[in-house]
């Protein structure tokens, strides 16, 4: 029976066991299909040789340590990148705490303490522009020079394209800002999601328009205002629903003392049928239409009907594909 999946949050966690491994190091946010090529060759690795196929991330992002005006949006928590790390096959997970004694750690002594010290690594696999140590000191010929010193092998993987797209975090948050979720879905095989609590609306919902999930998300990445179809899953019992998304700032209702914040409220195509959830996850396959003010309540439940009928009628086109997974469809045409 192998071992079970273990995250460990600081050096000091880690347990003497922990190598031999196959390693691969990164900061992994979105976990798009580029970090899943490399998770996969992990894998294949760790189970050619006989090591235990293992990640090392960052939290936070390096980035809001050494350069904060240029710290990226995050797409995923550390407990998401987790599960779609455990999802790829990976067995343990190191989440290294990024402070300023890391930072000033330079290649070798990064190498020497963390690498072969505490993680044990006999193979490390990284992608084509790998930066490591010290003000980004390292790059891969130097992880190979060290490789060669400390015992391990290094394998360089190279970018990733997907329809002539660069897969790239970059890219997915651009395509995420504009809306253009079936589109960011195929870089990262899977639909973009939001996790979080169900949090109280203002009530507005269940009294004049129709009742919805009102989430509050753990990151920082939003789709762009706007209404989506969407799947809304129950993340403790695994309950899932069909769905139409409002992302955006209620314009019809603002004047009713919004705080001019983005909610995002997620209308079930059907019935809940037991407890309202307490987390949930919400998937975004299709971006229907614009958020826009509508002149009273009636008008705006009108839109939300048929809204949800454009995304049951997508939803009946996905049922089609009975032998794929559901994947977004790039149109409704």
């Amino acid at each position: 029976m192998g071992r079970p999946f273990r995250v460990f949050r600081s050096l000091d966690e880690v347990p003497p066991d922990f190598g031999p491994s196959a390693l691969t190091i990164g900061n992994f946010d979105g976990v798009h299909a580029a970090h899943r090529r490399i998770l996969r060759r992990v894998r294949q690795v760790a189970g050619e040789r006989g090591l235990a196929p293992s990640v090392l991330t960052f939290h936070p992002h390096p980035t809001k340590v050494v350069a904060p005006a240029r710290a990226p949006r995050l797409m995923t928590s550390p407990e998401q990148r987790c599960a779609l790390m455990r999802a790829e096959g990976i067995r343990q997970v190191l989440i290294l705490p990024f402070d300023r004694d890391v930072a000033q750690l330079s290649p070798q002594q990064f190498v020497e303490h963390v690498l072969v010290g505490k993680l044990g690594v006999r193979a490390v696999l990284v992608g084509h522009d790998f930066r490591f140590g010290h003000k980004q000191a390292g790059n891969v010929q130097v992880l190979e020079e060290l490789g060669g010193q400390y015992g391990f092998t290094t394998e360089v993987l190279g970018a990733v394209t997907l329809r002539g797209r660069l897969v790239s975090s970059t890219t997915l948050r651009h395509l995420i800002d504009k809306g253009r979720v079936s589109q960011a879905a195929r870089l990262l095989e899977r639909p973009y999601a939001l996790e979080g609590e169900v949090v109280a609306g203002h009530g507005v919902g269940s009294r004049q328009t129709v009742p919805t999930l009102n989430l509050a998300p753990h990151t920082e990445v939003l789709p762009a205002t706007g209404v989506y179809v969407t799947r809304t899953q129950d993340l403790d019992d695994g309950r899932a629903w069909p769905s139409i998304t409002n992302v955006g700032y209620r314009p019809t209702f603002h004047a009713d003392g919004d705080d001019g914040k983005v909610s995002i409220e997620s209308f079930l195509l059907e019935p809940l049928e037991g407890p309202t959830p307490r987390r949930i996850r919400v998937e975004f396959l299709w971006r229907v239409r614009e958020e826009r003010k509508f002149p009273d309540a009636q008008t705006l439940k009108s839109q939300i009907l048929r809204d949800a009928a454009r995304a049951q009628a997508y939803f009946r086109r996905l049922k089609k594909w009975t032998n794929r997974p559901v994947l977004p469809v790039d149109s409704m045409t």
